[in-house]
């Protein structure tokens, strides 16, 4: 009986002693989700995540990595001297790389484009911190530092996700925080309408196809930086944070969009148009002539771009993109020929007139949403072809 007390009464003290040796690592090393709010421009209306590591222990503040006292690793970082910086970023091609900051020059930068840190001190044993160090070490080498950047897939957010939950044990379960068939597109219109950048969202509505229509997983929902937030907060199966705060005060942003929307715009090509065509001017027919070249012109080089992205390009979702059923790269082509009176124009111009009829007519029924402010510019697009076949 007594070897079993003394057996009892050394395990307790051993494990007095563990704990003990926790608490004094906690207060050395801290490890915090860094979430930033989203800003103005358009690469920033979806908000940024980074992580900060403060340690106690460390008076000098090392850009390797290897000394550490309070540094940001931030993994949304690129090279704007980079020669092909554009070429790359258009084809999707762009290297991110993580960086090292410091957090009085990261929180700097973020109070003087007035956008929001929240921070999250993550509830993380001492192993797991020094796992999570050494991770972030090893992919700062120069050779690993560089990864090919997915704004849905592979971004600043889903890299901290992945290592945060490969390192912690128990792995976090993390809870979807959206409904249930919630798509890409759904996602970054939320934040598009709230800040009411339409131009943008009329844009990024265009250019991305099918793909960003699909149906978000859990794991794909914390592409978001606000959604990696929420899940870590709402975690069932092991506590993941010790406390949040948020890092300073900001203002409220004022967004206004302007009275000249998307909307207003393409409804105003076809009143112009229409009143256009009223008198019957020989010098109105003229100009209705050159607007019919540029209207298809326009529409044309369009459709060259989605065919461009969707096949010159690595971007994953600007492929199988439904635009291209009214945006017919051919358009490009046939505005030199309008004026011209070969047969196979008159029967171009009646397709033409068709399929534009249909795309209407199947708008809100295709695999992929299109933007409702085109629908006045596709009507203006069958009229003009069908004046052009009755010419």
């Amino acid at each position: 009986m007594k070897k079993t007390i003394s057996r009892l009464l050394f395990l307790f003290a051993l494990a007095q002693l563990q704990l003990g040796v926790i608490a004094q690592d906690t207060s050395h090393v801290r490890i915090s989700l860094l979430t930033c709010a989203p800003g103005d421009e358009l690469y920033s209306t979806f908000g940024h995540s980074a992580l900060r590591i403060i340690d106690s222990t460390s008076t000098k503040v090392s850009t390797d990595g290897t000394s550490l006292q309070d540094l940001v690793f931030n993994y949304g970082t690129f090279d704007f001297n980079d020669p092909d910086f554009y070429i790359k970023f258009v084809r999707g091609k762009l290297l991110y790389c993580l960086s090292i900051d410091t957090y009085e020059s990261f929180r700097f930068e973020y109070q003087m484009t007035n956008r929001a840190i929240t921070e999250q001190e993550l509830n993380l044993s001492p192993e797991e911190k020094r796992a999570i160090q050494e991770t972030l070490r090893e992919n700062y080498k120069p050779e690993n530092r560089f990864y090919k950047y997915d704004f849905f897939l592979d971004n600043c957010t889903t890299r901290l996700r992945d290592l945060i939950v490969k390192i912690k044990f128990p792995h976090p379960q993390l809870p979807a925080v959206m409904p249930a068939n919630f798509r890409f597109r759904q996602a970054i219109h939320q934040y598009l309408d709230l800040n009411k950048k339409y131009w943008s969202k009329l844009g990024i509505d265009i250019l991305l196809g099918a793909p960003c229509d699909a149906v978000m997983t859990t794991a794909q929902q914390q592409f978001l930086p606000d959604n990696l937030m929420i899940a870590l907060d709402s975690t069932k199966n092991v506590s993941m944070v010790r406390s949040s705060q948020n890092m300073f005060a900001v203002s409220s942003p004022k967004n206004d969009p302007g009275w000249f929307t998307p909307t207003i715009c393409f409804w105003s090509l076809p009143a112009l148009f229409v009143l256009l065509s009223i008198p019957a001017n020989k010098n109105f027919r003229i100009v209705l002539r050159v607007l019919d070249g540029l209207l298809f012109f326009i529409i044309g080089l369009l459709g060259i771009l989605l065919l461009f992205m969707w096949f010159g390009t690595d971007h994953s979702m600007t492929k199988t993109n439904y635009n291209l059923l009214w945006a017919w790269p051919t358009h490009f082509f046939a505005a030199f020929f309008l004026s011209g009176k070969k047969s196979w124009m008159k029967k171009y111009f009646l397709v033409t007139a068709t399929g534009t009829i249909l795309v209407l007519l199947s708008w809100f029924f295709l695999p992929q949403q299109l933007n409702t402010a085109l629908i006045p510019l596709v009507i203006l697009l069958g009229w003009r072809s069908w004046r052009r076949f009755r010419v």
